[in-house]
C-alpha cells in the first residue's frame, strides 16, 4: 500500500510541488502582510496580496477548463459565463450587505435600483442577504446552466468546433442580457461599492489576507478533487472518450452522461472562482461574460500545458502576471503579444511549458 502511494505521488511531482507552494503562500503571504511591518523589506503590501489572490482565482478557472478540455476533449469557449454567474451571486450578497450605507440610504434596495425608480426588490434577489444561500447559488446557478446546456448539446452529439461555437454564443447571449437595466443586475455598471463580507470590512488588510488564503486553499482542494477524478475509473473512461469517443460508445458506455457530469463539475469550479474573484477586485459587470475572456482561458491552459492540471494553473498565473507587467509598459500591445505567444506555443510547444519540463526530466533520467 505504501509503495502504491509512493508511485502515485511520484507520477505527479509537478502537482505536488504546486500544492506545496500553495500551502506555503497561504500561510506566509498573510503573515508577511499582517505581521511584518511596512518598513521591512520582507513586507508584502495589501495591493500585492490582492493581485496574487486575483491570479489564484484565474488559476482555479483555468483548472476548470483543463479538466474538460485536457481530459475529455471538450473545448469550451464559454466558461467565462459560469465564472461571471458565480461572481454575480457573490456580488448580490455583497450588495445586500451594504444596507442603508449606500448613496441613497435605502436599507433594502441597491443604489442602482433606487436610481432606476424600482419600488421593490426583485424576487430573484431574495435570500441573498444570507451568506449560506449566496454560496449555494454560486454552486447551483452555474451547475444548473451547465446541466441544461450540456444535456441538450451532448445528447444531440454536438462535438468539436460546433460545440465551441455554441458555448461562445451562450456567453455572448448572457453578456447582452446582463447589459440590460431591466434585468436587475446593474446593467452596464454591474455591481460594485461593496462594504463588507461576513461583517468584516473589505478594505481591511485582515479581510484581504483572508480572501487570499481562502483562494489558495480552495485552489488546492479543487486540484486534489480534479486529480482524484482523473485517476479514478470514471476519469479513465473520460480520457477514452477524448481519444476515441465512437469506440467508447460502441463498447456500451453512455458517453453523454460522462461528458455531462464532468462539464457540470467544471462549471461549478468556474463559479467558485468567480465568487472568490469579486470581493477581491471589488466589482462584477457584464464585461466578464465577454467571449474574448473565455478565449483567453483556453490560451492560458494551452501555454501552461493542456491535460496536466498543474500546467493550467501555472499558465494562468504566468500569463496574467505577464499581462500586468506588459500592460504597464505597452497597454495596446498586450493582445498582440498574447496572440503571438499562443501561436508559438501551438506550433513549437504543443504540450505547453510543462512539456519542456517533462522533456528535461526525461533526458536527465
Amino acid at each position: 500500500m505504501v509503495k502504491l502511494l509512493q508511485q502515485y505521488f511520484q507520477r505527479d511531482r509537478g502537482g505536488n510541488s504546486m500544492l506545496g507552494i500553495l500551502l506555503f503562500i497561504s500561510v506566509m503571504v498573510p503573515v508577511l502582510n499582517l505581521v511584518v511591518p511596512e518598513s521591512s523589506v520582507f513586507h508584502v503590501s495589501t495591493y500585492t496580496v490582492t493581485l496574487i489572490g486575483k491570479y489564484l482565482t484565474f488559476a482555479l478557472l483555468a483548472l476548470a477548463v483543463d479538466l474538460i478540455w485536457g481530459y475529455c476533449g471538450i473545448m469550451s469557449l464559454g466558461h467565462g459565463a459560469f465564472f461571471a454567474l458565480g461572481g454575480y451571486a457573490m456580488g448580490m450578497y455583497l450588495m445586500r450587505q451594504i444596507g442603508d450605507r449606500g448613496v441613497y440610504g435605502n436599507p433594502e434596495l441597491p443604489d442602482f435600483m433606487v436610481f432606476l425608480n424600482w419600488s421593490e426588490l426583485p424576487w430573484y434577489w431574495s435570500g441573498f442577504d444570507m451568506f449560506w444561500f449566496a454560496m449555494l447559488m454560486v454552486i447551483v446557478v452555474p451547475g444548473l446552466l451547465a446541466f441544461v446546456f450540456g444535456w441538450l448539446a451532448f445528447r444531440s452529439r454536438v462535438t468539436g468546433v460546433y460545440l465551441s461555437i455554441i458555448t461562445q454564443a451562450l456567453t455572448y447571449a448572457l453578456m447582452l442580457a446582463f447589459f440590460r437595466n431591466e434585468m436587475g443586475f446593474g446593467g452596464n455598471n454591474g455591481l460594485t461599492d461593496f462594504k463588507d463580507i461576513l461583517g468584516y470590512s473589505l478594505q481591511s488588510d485582515f479581510t484581504r489576507a483572508s480572501l487570499f488564503a481562502a483562494s489558495a486553499i480552495i485552489l488546492a482542494l479543487a486540484y486534489l478533487l480534479s486529480r482524484y477524478i482523473i485517476n479514478s475509473k470514471l476519469g479513465r473512461v473520460v480520457v477514452a472518450i477524448r481519444d476515441a469517443e465512437d469506440r467508447t460508445r460502441f463498447i456500451a458506455y453512455r458517453v453523454e452522461y460522462y461528458k455531462l457530469w464532468l462539464f457540470v463539475v467544471s462549471a461549478i469550479l468556474a463559479g467558485m472562482a468567480g465568487a472568490l474573484y469579486v470581493p477581491q477586485v471589488g466589482i462584477i459587470n457584464p464585461g466578464e461574460f465577454s467571449p474574448l475572456n473565455s478565449i483567453e482561458l483556453v490560451i492560458w491552459v494551452a501555454i501552461g500545458g493542456r491535460g496536466t492540471l498543474y500546467g493550467a494553473v501555472a499558465g494562468a498565473v504566468l500569463v496574467n502576471f505577464s499581462k500586468t507587467w506588459f500592460t504597464g509598459i505597452l497597454p495596446e500591445g498586450w493582445i498582440f503579444a498574447l496572440g503571438a505567444l499562443f501561436v508559438v506555443v501551438t506550433i513549437y510547444l504543443p504540450r505547453g511549458l510543462v512539456g519542456i519540463m517533462n522533456r528535461k526530466q526525461a533526458a536527465q533520467t
